[in-house]
């Protein structure tokens, strides 16, 4: 615990700020039992300003599915059919001439195993794909992303042994069964079933307002605005959040609030290596950060699991020390995500390198 304390927070998130990359930082650490909690921030961000969570919103989404799961309303090994109909979804993963979107499960959405690509980035990546958020802001509903799958061709038959591939389209799917299977849009489903029970009110899914109150992003130097688009992308990436909330949502979802802990072994189960939008290990809906050894000599620091988000912002368990970490760069190409990282293996090596078990 001493070690813990004697760490500066306030200059981890300084250093956190990189010329022409990041503009803003926001730090948090919390320990198992909440008897150390530190915010700090840096730039233009303050501690307690909202900011676009992004991807880690797929968290919040794995945590609703085990939820459904437990009161029997789906299956992992459920046909996505089944939920979404066939259809309406015929035609979704055709390969070689095989139409096999009957075979795709919410097993293969949640471990990015379906083999369907993307639906935003099929054409657009890095500069395009800023220019495409800026001047062509649209709403992608869920029926136009389905019709933009259905014409593009699959990576893999669903399921493949040993493939994997990070696609938004996954997510956007099981934010649909989720509305299928609730009864209600995706947005209000975590409100009800993940916000209000741990009482977040700062904590909300993005509905396009533009009262400055949500912290913009940028890529490079360019601010993002996008409220059509990410008003739209609910179940991909569209939690506004606090680092302080974002905190609170990591306890409970590893702490066993909204499901069984043990039902965590589920989401580490068959982890796999992904490349591309960084470099990292997907489990089941969970990623665990690889951590180059030359970074983690002496301590190697292992088994940091939880969600990056394309933003910058994150939110991990580092398991081994029970240390947990939210916060954002607010810098979405990519560069920002190392200054995270290096942020929480500062607090894991400090608070490991005296002996202290926090």
């Amino acid at each position: 615990m001493d070690a813990l304390r004697s760490i500066d927070y306030n200059s981890i998130a300084s250093r956190m700020l990189a010329k022409n990359v990041v503009f803003g930082s926001v730090f948090a650490v919390e320990n198992r039992d909440g008897s150390f909690r530190s915010i700090a921030a840096a730039g233009e961000l303050d501690a307690d300003r909202p900011y676009f969570v992004a991807s880690v919103t797929k968290l919040y989404v794995s945590a609703l599915v085990l939820i459904l799961m437990n009161e029997g309303k789906l299956g992992l090994d459920d046909p996505l059919v089944h939920h979404l109909g066939e259809a309406r979804l015929r035609g979704l993963h055709v390969l070689r001439g095989v139409d096999y979107t009957a075979r795709v499960t919410l097993r293969h959405l949640l471990s990015n195993q379906s083999g369907l690509r993307d639906y935003f980035y099929y054409e657009d990546g890095g500069d395009n794909a800023v220019t495409a958020l800026n001047e062509r802001d649209e709403a992608w509903p869920l029926d136009r992303v389905i019709d933009r799958v259905k014409g593009l061709k699959p990576l893999y038959e669903p399921g493949r042994k040993g493939k994997v591939n990070y696609s938004d389209t996954n997510f956007r799917l099981l934010g649909g069964v989720i509305e299928a299977v609730t009864g209600m849009p995706v947005g209000d489903a975590f409100r009800e079933r993940l916000f209000k029970p741990l009482g977040l009110e700062r904590t909300f899914a993005y509905d396009g307002r533009e009262d400055g109150e949500v912290a913009k992003f940028y890529y490079g130097r360019t601010p993002i605005h996008a409220p059509r688009y990410m008003a739209s992308v609910t179940a991909d990436g569209g939690i506004v959040s606090t680092a302080a909330e974002s905190m609170a949502f990591l306890k409970a979802f590893f702490g066993g609030f909204f499901f069984p802990a043990a039902d965590l072994a589920i989401l580490k189960s068959n982890y796999r290596m992904i490349m591309f939008p960084g470099q990292f290990y997907f489990g089941t809906g969970i990623e665990k950060l690889w951590v180059p050894r030359i970074l983690s000599l002496r301590r190697p620091a292992r088994n940091l699991v939880g969600f990056w988000g394309q933003t910058g912002a994150f939110a991990f368990c580092h398991e081994d020390t029970g240390l947990f970490f939210t916060g954002t760069v607010n810098q979405a190409n990519g560069f920002g995500h190392g200054k995270a990282l290096k942020a929480m293996l500062s607090v894991i090596k400090g608070a490991t390198g005296a002996g202290a078990r926090p």
